[in-house]
């Protein structure tokens, strides 16, 4: 479920596609508005932490820790003992009981923080660039009838559809079920029980092109390499920056 940004909350640390990171921004990060395939990936339902009449409180630092985590994946960037610092920063601030002047923290250590955020975001990206490109050769190699296209794109036909092939310009109705090389689900039209209707010439490149190749009641796997998907940017803390995706996508309906 998609948790509605709330604009007055700052953010810390905001991530260009540039992978560039800037600091202690007081905007508020709010989501790109585009049409996408994506949205955040699946997390395992449990009980409710707190009392009914707490959660609401409760509620309001997810939606905190959603915009940032979206923006940020410090689980993956920062080591155990730096996140309890981190999340020790935030308290003290929340409460107003910090040491330290906030603004000279902030204009004293900003650069390192960038600096730290920077180097470990890359390498973090060139592993994800490196195992989806492994993992569309293993790919290849188990399904003889998967085709690579020119632009890098891994086509698989799963079943073979009978109507119309689709256009950017066109309206498609699909189910699919999209993930990571690693098998982790990020989306899936499936899991929700409802197929989706977009215009092609919305969603990520590997979409257009892998639908194109499509016909009305066919069925088949899409390999999507980061230059076709989301790039060096990623979606949010969804989709890692660099990251290949992979999709199982059937084709309902074509509307011109």
């Amino acid at each position: 479920m998609r948790v509605n940004k709330m604009s007055s909350i700052a953010t810390i640390l905001v991530v260009t596609s540039s992978r560039a990171v800037t600091a202690f921004s007081a905007r508020s990060a709010l989501p790109r508005v585009a049409a996408r395939a994506l949205t955040t990936r699946h997390m395992s339902s449990g009980p409710m932490p707190y009392d009914e009449d707490k959660m609401p409180i409760y509620a309001l630092g997810v939606n905190i820790g959603m915009q940032i985590s979206q923006q940020t994946d410090f689980k993956n960037l920062l080591e155990e003992d730096e996140l309890k610092i981190l999340l020790s920063g935030f308290s003290d601030t929340i409460k107003g009981e910090s040491t330290a002047n906030p603004m000279e923290v902030l204009q004293k250590y900003g650069p390192a923080v960038n600096q730290i955020l920077r180097e470990r975001m890359e390498g973090v990206m060139d592993k994800v660039k490196k195992d989806g490109a492994e993992y569309i050769e293993g790919f290849l190699d188990c399904n003889e009838e998967a085709e690579k296209t020119d632009s890098g794109l891994v086509y698989y036909c799963m079943k073979e559809g009978d109507g119309a092939s689709p256009v950017v310009e066109d309206e498609v109705e699909v189910h699919y079920h999209g993930t990571l090389t690693d098998g982790t689900v990020f989306d899936s039209s499936v899991d929700r029980g409802a197929t989706i209707k977009f215009k092609l010439g919305q969603v990520i490149k590997g979409w257009q092109e892998g639908l194109a190749m499509m016909k009305e009641g066919g069925k088949a796997t899409l390999v999507i390499p980061p230059e076709l998907a989301y790039g060096d940017a990623g979606s949010g803390g969804a989709v890692p920056p660099g990251a290949t995706l992979k999709f199982e996508v059937e084709l309902f309906k074509v509307n011109p």
